[in-house]
């Protein structure tokens, strides 16, 4: 599938193999017009650097998240996500004039967005993308383009100047619209006062003609009213809210059982905001539910305090029938409480008219997420329990619902891989990686921080001293000798690889030359000298993408 894009290229290929094959047994015109045809194939074939292709697939598909996956896996056999993935690495891989991405981030986990993010920074095209992610947003584009109310408006710059400009617009239009209303005010009441009076008549129709000839401002569409979620509880849990210990977390049962973390701990105390993160596949959501008890858990401990009221936000909304009302997923839940309290809760999340009858499954996920946060508003819960809650959700709900967390007084635990929610709410990020789990203490940023200290200490490669038998060292040492050995590798294969597209290049030339073309032994060594070149170019091509 990821061969695709370069179709193209692959057939110019076999057809230079063609001309390879055919030349030595050409003469004259016939000859003359294959080595033209051979020489412009090349030329072509080498600027659209097919002789990478390989590398630029392995880069993409390594970069998207599919580098543990076997090059032979058939495409069915990948999740709904994963084809999503794959569909965007292929795209990518056409590297088409212009790309157009529509919510690119969801289901994204941290490194491959990150991945995209400075892919995306060095495309050569054009790309118009639809997204909710501000920080995405703000790395990316050179120009907003807003829909509101209606109408198109352009911003230059990123998203942070993008608020920055529509604050002052607002203000300023704004402005000139009450200035233009009390000139308006002012005209009609002259003329009002004076038109009927002989002295004055004249000077009243002339104040009618400049109200007449006055391009009346359009009162300013400041404010789309946003949702209104406020996550409230009734009785404050213990101090040591949550205690997880030697728990497995997996997925699958039997055979295909798969285990994901072995020795899964966490420990939240009252009032913490914990998000977790890590790759899609690494556990996330499975731990919300081992926490909950939503799935079986063989081993190890999970101590819930007394007085906690779990809320839960499922990221895939499975809790709700897509066949029932939306005024009716509420009223199966709570069913003693009044239709205008349940009407009213709906209202606060933009949930009204027609709406509250149309079943869920034909609502849109944004609609579907803001029903869960009504039915979470009503739980009252005090250790609310979510799962990529932001995905689907327009930029002004997400600015509520940060809000709303961030004002919420009990314990949030958290999934998500939104940073501009990671930043706000969490005090403690958990990072699920490589069947492990790391925690950071403080918000995204300072997780980044800390990462970066990491990589920046293994990097150094500086020895630890150790008063033992000395085995930390030995072992550093030898690790060091193996990466030197592997530098080494790759500079030797890069001068390689530089001295045969130079030979590629020159035998690519004299295949076209007159003294060449007219002799058939010469032209066929020469192409059989070029055939073997091509082959080693993959060879050491491949090898390159490998060690580096």
């Amino acid at each position: 599938e990821m061969r695709k894009p370069f179709a193209r290229l692959d057939s110019m290929l076999e057809r230079m193999k063609q001309l390879e094959r055919s030349m030595p047994s050409l003469s004259g015109k016939e000859l003359e017009e294959s080595s033209e045809e051979y020489a412009a194939l090349a030329a072509y074939y080498e600027a659209a650097e097919g002789y990478h292709r390989d590398v630029k697939i392995n880069s993409v598909l390594n970069g998207m998240g599919f580098g543990d996956k076997p090059k032979d896996m058939i495409v069915d056999s990948l999740s709904g996500g994963e084809k999503t993935r794959l569909a965007m690495a292929k795209l990518l891989l056409e590297e088409p004039d212009l790309l157009i991405l529509d919510e690119p981030t969801n289901h994204l986990d941290l490194q491959t967005l990150m991945w995209l993010e400075d892919h995306l920074r060095k495309y050569r095209g054009a790309v118009i993308i639809v997204s909710h992610d501000r920080y995405f947003l703000d790395k990316l584009c050179s120009r907003i383009w807003e829909i509101s109310a209606g109408r198109l408006y352009s911003y230059k710059g990123n998203y942070t100047e993008y608020v920055r400009q529509k604050e002052l617009r607002d203000l300023t239009s704004s402005r000139e619209y009450e200035a233009q209303q009390k000139e308006i005010a002012k005209l009609e009441e002259f003329i009002e006062k004076n038109k009927v009076r002989a002295s004055t008549a004249a000077r009243a129709k002339s104040r009618q003609k400049q109200l007449d000839k006055m391009e009346i401002l359009e009162k300013p569409q400041l404010f789309e009213r946003p949702p209104k979620i406020r996550l409230e509880y009734d009785i404050d849990p213990p101090k040591e809210v949550l205690e997880v210990s030697g728990c497995e977390i997996a997925v699958g049962e039997g055979d295909k059982r798969k285990l994901l973390v072995e020795d899964f701990g966490l420990s939240v105390r009252r009032g913490e905001k914990v998000g977790i993160i890590g790759v899609n596949g690494a556990g996330k959501t499975s731990a919300l539910k081992l926490i909950q008890g939503l799935v079986p858990h063989e081993k190890g401990r999970i101590k819930w305090a007394n007085n906690v009221k779990i809320s839960y936000f499922e990221q895939e909304n499975t809790t709700l029938d897509p066949n029932s009302p939306v005024l009716d997923e509420v009223r199966k839940r709570y069913p003693l409480l009044a239709e205008q309290q349940i009407r009213k809760t709906l209202a606060s999340v933009l949930l009204t008219g027609e709406n509250v009858y149309r079943p869920t499954g034909v609502i849109s996920g944004g609609e579907r997420a803001k029903l869960c946060f009504a039915l979470m508003m009503l739980r009252r819960g005090n250790v609310l329990v979510l799962d990529e809650p932001t995905n689907h959700l327009d930029l002004d709900t997400k600015e509520v619902l940060e809000q709303a967390l961030e004002e919420f007084g009990g314990t949030i635990i958290f999934v998500s891989h939104d940073r501009y929610l990671l930043n706000r709410i969490a005090d403690r990020i958990v990072e699920i990686k490589d069947g492990k789990t790391t925690a950071y203490k403080g918000n995204f940023d300072a997780y980044l921080e800390q990462k970066n200290a990491e990589t920046a200490q293994l990097a150094a490669d500086v020895p630890k001293k150790n008063n033992g038998a000395g085995q930390t060292q030995h072992r550093t040492r030898e690790q060091r000798a193996e990466a030197a050995k592997r530098r080494q590798q790759v500079r030797e294969l890069e001068e390689e690889i530089e001295s045969l597209e130079r030979q590629i290049a020159q035998l690519e030339l004299e295949i076209t030359l007159p003294e060449v073309t007219g002799d058939h032994l010469l032209l066929s060594s020469k192409c059989l000298s070029l055939q073997e070149a091509k082959e080693q170019l993959n060879e050491k091509m491949d090898l390159w993408a490998e060690l580096a």
